[in-house]
């Protein structure tokens, strides 16, 4: 037993002694938020996935920009076409150049060629539709980046009330621990003058080391809570927070409390179904035949970096692609059937998030009266503690019934701390569900 409870003081002491050598910090919540919003990893990667979906967006200009492209060409040739052809666009051909022989067999002939094309898109009906489809799909990331900011404000809700819980619990248990000693203290004095037995002693000094260990439990879920609040905040110091506000109990109307089709996620998959339509329609449109615009502006010369000759081609092109196998009766049949997929995934969604506020209501009214209750009990084990401890004094109570007194009024203590957590943090769910 002795051994027993000189490990379990050894334990506790080293655990406070590495406490003591982490920095202690008092934060606020308020504190937290602004480092979260301005450093948190899930907030960057939601951030990059919006830019990245805007640059998709972007690319749809090509739908109404030009494709302009440069090029410099140099050739030296004999081939008879490529010869001919080469001397005709420099504009250096003669009337020997007729010469069958020479026309057979040119001479070794250079041609630098200057390229400028230009490519207009007129009616491209599909592409429009792609492009709306790609803004669907920013949109859509972007209130997925507000319904994420949104998130990790809950998050920090529930990261800080853990915290400050845990920093109950450690008060708690320190003031449970207080009296046990005393209790142990008082025992020692009546086994001395024969009051008390060995084993009445031996029960307190359990109790003792039970407070403890549930100390030692608690003061690790301080730095659990800890731990988490730095990585929300992208924060890699090994630091002991302190939360400079209490737990209290915080109360709120919630019968006006619905789920908002304009919330972010919902609106966002409302984008999403939407891009899937445009998409639906691009492929629809894409049997349909584009028209597109043309030209080019040409410098040629036998000598490297000279134009001088030049000529230009413009014009226009109507081209459709009648038939591509079964290809594209195929896609098309894809896109409509993703389309009808995301209309009944966002009606899922909107009964699911329903659903899921109608249990949290309930929740919120069970962990009210379970708070009532658990203020009572509380009364009740402190009064019945504090009758218990004075009837041990006069020797009028067994140990064992002291020590139960005491072991309830503990665990009613922590059991109303972790009520009004729940209840707290059932009202900041309430809140994250129905936020618009």
């Amino acid at each position: 037993m002795k051994s027993t409870i000189y490990i379990t003081l050894f334990t506790l002491f080293a655990s406070t002694l590495l406490m003591q050598a982490q920095e202690i910090k008092p934060i606020s919540k308020a504190e937290v938020l602004v480092k979260v919003a301005e450093k948190n990893t899930t907030i960057q990667i939601s951030i990059a996935e919006f830019n990245a979906a805007k640059g998709d967006y972007s690319q749809t200009n090509a739908v109404f920009l030009p494709n302009i492209s440069a090029s410099y060409t140099g050739i030296s040739t004999t081939n008879p076409l490529m010869a001919f052809g080469s001397k005709l666009n420099q504009e250096i051909l003669t009337q020997n150049d007729f010469n069958p022989t020479l026309l057979n067999n040119p001479e070794r002939t250079e041609n630098f060629a200057t390229k400028i094309e230009i490519q207009q898109p007129l009616i491209n009906l599909d592409g429009f539709y792609q492009r709306k489809a790609a803004k669907s799909k920013m949109e859509a990331m972007s209130l997925k980046t507000v319904r994420t900011q949104d998130y990790l404000v809950f998050e920090v809700e529930k990261a800080y009330m853990q915290l400050q819980l845990a920093y109950k619990a450690v008060a708690v248990l320190e003031k449970a621990l207080a009296a046990a000693n005393a209790n142990k203290e008082m025992a020692d004095n009546s086994f001395k003058q024969g009051f008390l037995q060995r084993a009445d002693v031996l029960n307190i000094e359990i109790r003792v080391t039970e407070v403890k260990n549930q100390l030692q439990a608690a003061k690790s879920n301080i730095e659990n809570a800890s731990n988490y609040v730095s990585f929300l905040m992208n924060d890699e110091s090994d630091v002991i927070y302190e939360p400079t506000e209490s737990l209290t109990l915080v109360s709120a109307a919630i019968d006006d409390k619905v789920i908002s089709k304009n919330r972010a996620d919902i609106k966002a998959m409302q984008f999403a179904s939407n891009g899937f339509e445009a998409m639906n329609k691009a492929d629809k449109m894409a049997f349909l035949p584009r028209l597109n615009a043309f030209g080019s502006y040409e410098m040629y010369d036998k000598k490297m970096f000279q134009g001088s000759a030049n000529g230009y081609v413009i014009g226009a092109q109507l081209s459709w692609d009648i038939f591509q196998g079964s290809k594209r009766f195929g896609k098309a049949q894809k896109s409509k059937a993703e389309f009808e997929k995301s209309k009944l995934e966002y009606k899922q969604y909107v009964s699911k998030s329903n659903l899921e506020l109608n249990k949290v209501k309930r929740q919120l009214v069970d962990a009210k009266n379970s708070l009532e209750l658990k203020d009572l009990a509380v009364q009740q084990s402190k009064e019945s503690l504090r009758i218990r401890k004075n009837r041990f004094k006069e020797g009028l109570e067994k140990t064992s019934d002291l020590l139960l007194a005491e072991t309830l009024f503990a665990q009613k203590q922590l059991e109303y701390y972790q009520t009004i957590f729940e209840y707290n943090f059932t009202q900041t769910y309430l809140e994250f569900l129905t936020k618009k």
